[in-house]
């Protein structure tokens, strides 16, 4: 049986002799064992990234954005490989898979252009013979708690700009799928990356707890479900350093009464059940405005959902896989049979599907929801599985305050042809990303990620400039060149002040 082991310059280390299964979710059964890292792992990895990363901070900017040039064409040139291993972990069609790896290069195209984010701010003249200049730096070794959701993704975003603005950086991924990173970061070794700038170190809460508390991380990136977001905040600054901490999410989507149904029913079958819904940017809440919106909306989901195709991730055809594992599977069967104890609609009941031959797959069929109200706890929660709820507003007021008032307010959809109220609701919505028309409003890699309330944790976002921002400190300058410097000070020969005191008088800006 194949064993994930670490990615750490060197060989050796204690090893807690503690592994963690590894499924394929199309046959339920077990394909690897990763092995589970200790402290003393950690400490072996920071002392590879503390030989290095000097040396990295100080190779140009223009030096850095060339490794990234490198990565991007080599993982393009592996993507086929990649897009097959991501799937047979993780369980998402191949389409799926190199979408995620996609989107991750989104993020490196964003750090290839490195030297002109990391320009300062130059004023000159700023008081007499006074210039002021600003320059940003590396924080030092940072580190990224990745989920299994999105296991090229996600890493590629936290590590790409941590690794282009100078610092070495520390990857934990999620031990239900941790070969992805592990093979993104050989091809960054084989892009030119120096040994010991990124690491990969396997784990679970003990490795987790370990990154937060080494002194000599300076910044923890983290993506995953709101409590472990909320812990990996508290205990990650209790310990000074920055973090940023997203967590889980119930985005909706707002259907007005003069949107292209046809257009949303189509949206919604991706948004909702695409990736078997496990993805913080799905779209598992639908609200139509309006009893007519409503009737008229349910009537072409119904056969919309029944025409999806389930399939094994390598199926073509099918517009999701199998769920990552039994657990999970577990899981989301569970809050469907919450929502029915709740008094729930269950229109379309996705539980007990089986596929011909792969009968042991951890697979779930879509689940459609009506007459869900927001006092349900299935409703309050993430279900982050193939569910979809209708929750039904009768005015657009009611349209604006269900997502405003959620606890999580991650991602938010509104479908219209009126451009009013399109503006109307994105000016007043309170959540951190808003899609008009767009199902799942993502962010461009050169714009920024992140979610407001228990979605996120911290006070920047993910790439973009606030990755920028995260993963670098600034220093000003402000100096002085009097005539003559390039003579060493003397004092004067009447004993009076010397220009070495003069000095220390703090000049005047004004």
């Amino acid at each position: 049986m194949r064993v994930i082991d670490h990615h750490i310059v060197g060989s050796g280390g204690a090893g807690s002799g503690r592994t963690s299964e590894v499924f394929d979710p199309n046959t339920g059964r077990v394909q690897a064992t990763v092995t589970l890292g200790t402290q003393a792992d950690l400490d072996r990895a920071i002392a590879a990234a503390q030989a290095a990363q000097p040396a990295w901070a100080a190779t140009n900017p223009q030096r850095r954005a060339r490794v990234m040039f490198a990565f991007k064409a080599l993982v393009e040139a592996n993507m086929d490989e990649l897009a097959h291993l991501l799937s047979s972990e993780h369980g998402k069609v191949i389409a799926d898979a190199k979408g995620d790896i996609q989107r991750g290069l989104e993020v490196i195209e964003f750090c290839c252009g490195i030297p002109h984010v990391l320009k300062g701010e130059y004023t000159q003249g700023a008081g007499p013979g006074i210039d002021v200049y600003s320059m940003r730096q590396p924080l030092g070794i940072g580190a990224g708690i990745t989920p299994f959701n999105f296991p090229a993704m996600i890493p590629l975003w936290m590590s790409g700009v941590a690794i282009a603005t100078g610092n070495a950086f520390i990857l934990k991924p999620s031990e239900r799928d941790p070969s992805v990173p592990v093979r993104l970061a050989e091809l960054f070794r084989e892009a030119g990356l120096p040994e010991g700038i990124l690491q990969v170190v396997q784990g679970d809460k003990e490795m987790v707890d370990a990154i937060l508390d080494h002194p000599a991380i300076s910044a923890v990136s983290f993506v995953g479900s709101s409590d472990i977001a909320h812990y990996v905040y508290r205990r990650g600054v209790a310990a000074g350093k920055r973090v940023q901490a997203m967590g889980g999410a119930k985005n909706h989507g707002i259907v007005m009464p003069d949107a292209d149904l046809d257009q949303v029913v189509a949206d919604l079958s991706g948004a909702a059940f695409g990736s078997a819904g496990e993805r913080c940017m799905a779209l598992p809440v639908v609200v139509p405005v309006g009893e007519k919106t409503a009737v008229a909306l349910r009537e072409k989901l119904i056969p919309a959902i029944a025409a999806l195709r389930v399939g094994v991730s390598t199926d073509a055809e099918a517009h999701y896989g199998p769920v990552v594992n039994a657990a999970h599977r577990q899981r989301v069967e569970n809050w469907i049979q919450t929502g029915v104890d709740e008094g729930a609609e269950l229109v379309v009941d996705g539980r007990g599907f089986t596929l011909q031959g792969h009968e042991e797959g951890f697979f779930i069929g879509p689940s459609l929801f009506d007459h869900v109200t927001p006092e349900m706890s299935a409703y309050k929660e993430e279900i982050f599985g193939p569910v979809l709820q209708i929750v039904r507003a009768p005015d657009f007021e009611t349209a604006v305050r269900l997502p405003s008032e959620h606890q999580y307010g991650n991602g938010v959809a509104i479908f219209t042809r009126n451009g009013h109220a399109a503006r109307e609701f994105a000016a007043r919505v309170n959540v951190g990303m808003v899609g008009i028309n767009v199902p799942i409003p993502v962010p461009v890699a050169y714009h920024t990620f992140g979610g407001w309330k228990r979605s996120a944790f911290g006070d920047t976002n993910q790439h973009g400039m606030e990755g920028v921002k995260f993963w670098t400190k600034v220093k000003t300058v402000t100096q002085r060149w009097p005539d003559g410097s390039s003579d060493l000070p003397r004092g004067s020969e009447d004993g009076g002040p010397s220009r070495i005191q003069d000095a220390f008088v703090i000049p005047t800006m004004g």
